[in-house]
């Protein structure tokens, strides 16, 4: 602290109205308590308070118009980087020469000058005493929100919808054992006596058991046959007729392969006698199936008939029917062993039952049976297709559209099928949870031209309504008599700006020669621009309407007079440094243009830029965001939006959209906790959380509006969504959520996934989760994770990866999951355990730095790691292959942290209002104070 002279200013406070950066509170003057109290008043996250010369400093973050006579304390101005307490002259500043970033206060008629350090801050929340208050669990005074609801799914037809009984019992058992499972077990009984029991019943003439059946000697089975039933899992066989228990077990699942059992059995069958007894066995039934078709009688061999395998029989169906494998030779040997022999003849009688099966069913079809004849097709022959196009050309629409749902036909097959027995809807909905669409509308093209249209429309709304109006245009474009409504998708997404905004622009102009001037008027507002966040949205516009001059091959004069300001921007942003274009694409725009004074007058195009990213002679980068940085409103989440334009969440005050340089374009009164993005960047989804459930609310970032969705309770979600499907989980359950119902509702889930599931993560392409089953072992407890992937749009099961943590105590490690699968778990132990991406290999396991790692986040190429500090929470931009530090981040205080990845953009935050926006491709980074 230094003295000024002896000689004091002529003014010692400020009066009328000021523009107010600070106010002091002196303890002294009103007391400790006092002072305190009007601190805490003044106080809003974000404020920095400091003790000087006794008393309190309250810095505001940004200077505010205030009465002095009606301050709550001393007000002091900033006035050249200084605070000061009283309007100084420039003699008097020259006398004092205080240091920029001080403060000068005017006391009993004395000027003195004193630093603003770090070490002065003050932690209002130590003046608070919550030792007494108690925190109470908030709960909904409403029901709770019923379960998500999901489209019904379709099983595949009975024999019942196909107009056909019950089967034999023996054609039941003979199907499980070509399928692998357990023969169904006749009505249970009781216990049958031991035989000397029985003996000594005999022998002293006791009446038989109530229930038990009088049995023939001769038709009673040997104790051979006995023997091979228990041994083969033949049941009765063909020859004892009893039925299956109606309360028989549900069978178990198909094996993965044959077991040791089966092998056995298959043993028995080649290399023993025994073999031949169970071949006869099944001889007879097969030529008792031959008999019933040979004699016409239809219903009784559907009922016996067993089905067979398309194509060669699988290994299961060759034990089960006791046939050999393909051979040279197809000609009877009896003197040889083998399943051969018990069989005879071999594969073609496997041939045959398919040449008896192929007869029925023409047969059928003379009669005008058509669900029986649709029946052998589909089950007996397994020609799925053949049986859904058979319905279909009988006019048996819905049927087949069943069949071809519950068999699990091509998706675009499955669409066709319900959009021609009029169930849109249905057809609507499994095109969207499969991506269908585009294989449906040709497959209804070559047949139903006019339903293709109609599905065609719906593709396009579909489209439209999940934000990507680029497509949704392409997609209707071939319907002439729709073009009104591609203008209005056009122009909406037009007023979403951004990269995708411009492209359509461009295409707008173009198609729609009559919108020239509208075109026009927004193209220039987009080309005079020279700022470096609205380049990618110039450089797109330029390169939309060159691609769209070359497919016409002929520049028109309402095409020349957008293309040229437009190359003239891409020539400015290209000497500024704003756009990484090769020379042989500017000169192919030149060219485009048409005109020869341009290409004559065309200066040497400078070089490109290299760019060093982050480093600075070789070294990573520092950035330090100080407490006084801190803004008026906490962020709890914050995604990049085009245009340099940010959303952010402010917790229960809502969301704002905001520009690059803080200002709020727009507020969203909704309770946003968290944020998730659709693809398109014009919409996105804000959650709060209540209690058990969490409050969602729609966003419209185009019109700037909002709208609250449901109450759900959601464990973990994917933190972006394509606009139509958004993946959630709650407990062990992975669901699709539609995002344009009315209500929660799920187009697919995946049930009982093995645990818990601790992430999400979807992409274009690929979707991932991580499920967590803690399980306790003798010393440590083992957290067993799972990775699973799926591809996208089909949702098809791609990739299982198992990766096990021991731990001391079970406390759940943090993780970091991306789309494409990759996986970080931080055990805490031995340091991070990594995973395989999706369909890549495992990469080696980077060399971190020394520090306190307390989190660490994936994004592509790149990670971040959070350490914790003397000063602050700290933070490390690192290469996701080497581990090599790009960039350090330092934010001072101890406000927790969050970190995330943005396509090519890293957003640091925290609940004190510290914004940083970091551009990884340019290496830039841009502080966004919110205002």
């Amino acid at each position: 602290m230094s003295l000024a002279r002896r000689r004091g200013p002529r003014a010692h406070v400020h009066r009328g109205t000021v523009e107010v950066a600070a106010l002091w509170f002196d303890p002294a003057l009103l007391g400790e308590a006092e002072a305190r109290r009007r601190v805490l008043s003044a106080w809003a996250p974000g404020l920095g308070v400091y003790t000087l010369a006794g008393g309190f400093l309250l810095r505001l973050p940004a200077p505010r118009r205030m009465a002095c006579d009606e301050a709550p304390g001393l007000p002091l101005t900033l006035e050249d980087g200084l605070l000061v307490s009283a309007p100084l002259s420039p003699t008097e500043r020259e006398r004092l020469a205080p240091p920029v970033g001080t403060a000068v206060l005017v006391r009993a008629g004395k000027a003195e000058v004193y630093p603003l350090t770090v070490s002065q801050r003050v932690e209002v929340s130590a003046w608070l005493d919550v030792s007494s208050w108690q925190v109470v669990r908030v709960e909904g005074l409403g029901a709770p929100p019923p379960p998500v609801r999901e489209p019904t799914p379709v099983a595949a037809p009975t024999r019942a919808r196909f107009g056909l009984g019950a089967p034999a019992p023996e054609a039941e058992a003979m199907r499980a054992r070509m399928e692998g499972r357990a023969v169904p077990t006749p009505v249970a009984q009781a216990p049958r006596p031991r035989l000397l029991d029985r003996l000594r019943a005999w022998w002293r003439g006791e009446p038989k058991r109530p229930g038990e059946a009088t049995v023939d000697a001769g038709a009673r089975p040997s104790f051979l046959a006995r023997l091979l039933s228990s041994l083969f899992g033949t049941s009765d066989g063909a020859g004892s007729g009893t039925a299956p228990a109606s309360n028989a077990p549900a069978p178990p699942p198909p094996p993965s392969g044959p077991g040791l059992f089966s092998r056995l059995s298959e043993w028995l069958a080649r290399s023993t006698p025994l073999g031949s007894l169970l071949g006869r066995r099944k001889a007879e039934y097969v030529r008792k199936l031959f008999d019933l078709f040979e004699a016409g009688n239809l219903e009784e061999a559907l009922r016996y008939a067993i089905p067979l395998d398309k194509g060669a029989p699988s290994e299961q169906a060759r034990v089960a029917l006791g046939l050999p494998g393909p051979r040279e030779k197809l000609s009877i040997q009896p003197s040889q062993g083998g399943s051969g022999a018990i069989f005879g003849g071999g594969a073609e009688v496997y041939e045959a039952l398919r040449e008896r099966y192929r007869q029925a069913f023409q047969k059928l079809e003379r009669e005008g049976r058509i669900e029986e004849a649709a029946f052998v097709l589909a089950e007996l022959l397994h020609e799925e297709a053949e049986a859904v196009s058979f319905l279909e050309r009988h006019g048996r629409l819905k049927l087949a559209a069943e069949l071809a749902e519950g068999r699990n036909l091509a998706p675009g097959l499955v669409v066709r099928q319900w959009v021609l027995a009029k169930d849109v809807a249905r057809a609507v909905d499994i095109a969207r949870r499969t991506g269908a669409f585009a294989d449906a509308v040709p497959r209804l093209e070559r047949t139903h031209p006019a339903e293709a249209r109609v599905l065609r429309l719906l593709w396009g709304e579909v489209l439209a309504q999940a934000g990507n109006y680029g497509r949704a245009v392409e997609v209707v474009w071939p319907i002439e008599d729709a073009r009104r409504l591609t203008r209005a998708w056009l122009e909406r997404g037009v007023e979403g700006g951004g990269v995708g905004g411009a492209r359509l622009l461009a295409r707008m102009g173009i198609s729609f020669p009559e919108c020239f001037d509208t075109v026009r008027a927004r193209a220039l507002v987009l080309l005079e621009q020279e700022d470096a966040e609205g380049a990618p949205a110039r450089e797109a516009f330029a390169e939309a309407l060159a691609q769209e001059l070359s497919l016409v091959k002929k520049v028109t004069g309402t095409a020349s007079a957008l293309l040229r300001p437009a190359v003239r921007a891409l020539l400015r942003d290209r000497a500024a440094g704003h756009l990484l274009m090769k020379d042989h694409e500017l000169k192919h725009c030149v060219t485009l243009t048409g005109d020869t004074a341009l290409k004559a007058d065309l200066p040497s195009l400078p070089a490109l830029p290299v760019r060093t990213g982050f480093l600075v002679d070789g070294q990573p980068a520092s950035y330090v965001f100080d407490r006084a940085e801190a803004g008026t409103w906490p962020l709890f989440d914050a995604v990049p939006l085009p245009d340099g334009r940010v959303l952010v969440a402010l917790g229960e005050a809502g969301a704002r959209l905001l520009a690059p340089d803080g200002r709020c374009l727009a507020h969203f009164d909704v309770p946003a906790f968290s944020l998730v993005l659709s693809v398109h960047e014009d919409r996105a989804l804000a959650l709060a959380p209540r209690g058990a459930l969490k409050r969602l609310s729609r966003l419209d970032l185009t019109r700037r509006r909002a709208e609250p969705w449901c109450d759900a309770r959601i464990d973990t979600f994917a933190r972006e969504y394509d606009g139509n499907l958004w993946f959630i989980a709650v407990e062990d359950t992975v669901l699709a959520v539609d995002v344009l119902a009315s209500d929660l509702r799920a187009l697919w889930r995946v049930p009982q996934v093995g645990g818990d599931v601790r992430a999400v993560a979807a992409g274009p392409a690929v979707l991932s989760f991580v499920t967590l089953r803690p399980e306790k072992g003798t010393e440590r407890w083992v957290m067993e994770y799972e990775r699973w992937s799926y591809s996208l749009p089909d949702l098809t099961l791609r990739s299982r990866e198992r990766l096990s943590v021991e731990l001391v105590e079970p406390v759940v490690p943090d993780l970091s999951l991306r789309a494409d699968g990759d996986l970080a778990v931080l055990a805490g132990e031995g340091g991070p355990r990594w995973g395989r991406p999706h369909g890549g290999r495992l990469l080696p396991p980077p060399t971190l730095p020394e520090m306190d790692l307390g989190a660490l986040v994936l994004g592509g190429v790149w990670m971040a790691a959070l350490e914790h500090t003397s000063v602050g929470v700290g933070v490390r931009l690192l290469e996701r292959g080497s581990g090599a530090v790009l960039a350090r981040f330092l934010f001072e205080g101890e406000h927790p942290l969050a970190v995330r990845f943005v396509k090519e953009e890293l957003m640091l935050f925290d609940k004190v209002g510290r914004l940083a926006r970091v551009d990884l491709a340019r290496g830039e980074v841009r502080r966004v104070v919110p205002r």
